[in-house]
């Protein structure tokens, strides 16, 4: 009980850090209000980081699980969370069931998405009531949420820690604290901090490896929670990205995707020098590794610069992701994207200038708050007019907090529906033509692994992020080979490997 003999589990008027004192909680609340403040504090950069002595051997004898939501930001996350109790001593497991300490990296883009971490944590209560030494934990976006905070703090007793996107290298202080006080420990920053170079890591694999070079996002786009979960834009130094793609280069990766939440704005907080995003792709195209992404672009900050430097070809791939959620000028006002339909067309028409078999992708929302059906029309119209190989659609998903969910949500949710409906019917036609005219020609792929529905069938991805399968030996996983392509659906190619002779192509 509290101060007050009140119980404020049963009191919905009481704050998170009401029911922080009731569940003896050590207690550092999200605010959204902080998130939002965009200051010029200066953001250091640390590269000492270390786990202390004593918590090198807390996690010895006991397993760790990790489950991951969302972008391939928290993928990269996960990597670093991995790495960091690996360094504690503890041991990975793929069972949940197993594992003393389990953590959940979120995602708060959707609801949909808060929705599964909800019920997998309701899926976890019994786990710990069979095993109270059990460190539950959530991390990553939905932390960042004050509404998020006060809903793990009421509803679910069973999490221990609660932690976001800025003090992941807390880790090692956090699981002390939860594991050897037996209190829940929430520590959330509002504002982020420094950033943390040399955090150790455990990447998937070394075929494909993520990088970030950025992090957070200052677009504040009215639909999207992102800029208060990951806090404001700041950039990684270009050395330590550069060693980092060589460090991977070296280790025989054979593609790397630079990071960020909007990555086209690197490099726009350096003070001492002139450096953006085109001037990092130029140096890193002269590594000696086949493949080069990165995502994700923002429209209004992809200049003719990095246009020029992409056109340069080499190991920088021909795919852009290009996110223009939707067609209508007023629609895009409303969202705050800060360009236009004319500005967007503008942009695509100077990269397939430059870049002639360029592969755009795309997100776009339907049913955002005062869609009509002739601004509906317009975004179908700058599909077929951009004619993207694919994209990643959605219902307009209000989420707390941000300006788009004080908007009146007047697009009844049938009409939502039957309009991504018809949008995705408009893509799909439009990815079946542009699949169909790789039909007997010879594509580069980079071998990922065995097909999810067949084991004998391997699977990976052409530069321009077409998935290709193909029955071949289990040892080109991780190879660039040749296929030539009889067989194109919607989504997929299908084809017969070239002589594994001529066809593998040295790294």
């Amino acid at each position: 009980m509290n101060p007050k003999g009140t119980n404020p589990v049963k009191d919905k008027k009481k704050t998170a850090k009401d029911y922080a004192s009731y569940f003896q909680t050590t207690y550092q609340p999200p605010s959204l209000k902080d998130a939002k403040k965009r200051g010029k504090e200066e953001i250091k950069i640390v590269k000492d980081f270390v786990i202390e002595e004593e918590l090198r051997t807390i996690g010895k004898g006991k397993k760790f699980y990790i489950r991951t939501y969302g972008c391939q930001m928290n993928e990269h996350d996960t990597e670093i969370m991995a790495g960091i109790l690996g360094d504690m001593g503890y041991d990975p497991t793929t069972d949940m069931m197993e594992a003393d300490l389990i953590l959940l990296n979120t995602c708060a883009i959707r609801e949909n998405a808060e929705n599964k971490v909800f019920g997998e944590l309701g899926h976890l209560k019994p786990l710990k009531v069979d095993k109270p030494d059990l460190l539950i934990g959530v991390c990553g976006c939905m932390s960042q949420e004050e509404s998020v905070v006060n809903k793990l703090l009421k509803t679910y007793q069973q999490v221990d820690m609660i932690f976001g996107t800025h003090n992941i290298h807390r880790l090692p202080q956090i699981v002390k604290e939860a594991y050897l006080s037996k209190e829940r420990v929430v520590e959330v920053w509002s504002k982020e901090g420094d950033i943390v170079e040399n955090l150790p890591r455990v990447r998937k694999g070394n075929i494909q490896g993520w990088v970030n070079i950025m992090y957070g996002c200052d677009k504040f786009c009215t639909y999207c929670i992102v800029p208060y979960t990951r806090g404001k834009e700041r950039s990684r130094r270009p050395e330590d990205i550069i060693e980092e793609v060589r460090h991977l280069a070296r280790n025989g990766y054979q593609e790397v995707t630079l990071l960020g939440q909007n990555v086209n704005a690197y490099g726009k907080d350096f003070e001492d020098m002139t450096y953006g995003l085109g001037d990092l792709m130029d140096e890193i195209r002269k590594i000696d590794i086949p493949r080069i992404r990165f995502t994700t672009s923002h429209p209004r900050d992809f200049d003719d610069h990095l246009i020029e430097v992409l056109a340069k070809g080499g190991n920088l791939v021909e795919h852009i992701h290009l996110p223009v959620q939707h067609g209508n000028s007023e629609i895009l006002k409303l969202m705050a994207r800060k360009y236009t339909r004319e500005h967007y067309l503008e942009l695509v028409g100077k990269i397939k200038k430059a870049i002639p078999n360029a592969a755009l992708t795309t997100d776009i929302i339907v049913g955002f708050p005062n869609e009509t059906e002739e601004q509906f029309e317009e975004t179908l119209s700058l599909v077929k007019e951009v004619e993207y190989d694919a994209a990643y659609t959605f219902i307009y998903s209000p989420r707390e907090g941000t300006p788009a969910a004080k908007m009146a949500d007047n697009v009844p949710m049938e009409v939502k529906k039957e309009r991504l409906q018809r949008l995705n019917s408009v893509l799909n036609d439009i990815s079946l033509r542009k699949n169909q005219a790789y039909l007997d020609t010879v594509v580069e792929v980079l071998v990922e692994g065995e097909s999810k529905k067949k084991p004998d069938v391997l699977s990976g991805h052409t530069a321009s992020n077409k998935v290709v399968n193909f029955k071949g030996p289990k040892h080109l996983i991780g190879k660039i080979v040749k296929v030539h392509i009889n067989d194109a659906k919607t989504w997929t190619l299908s084809g017969d490997l070239i002589e594994e002779k001529a066809g593998v192509l040295e790294g």
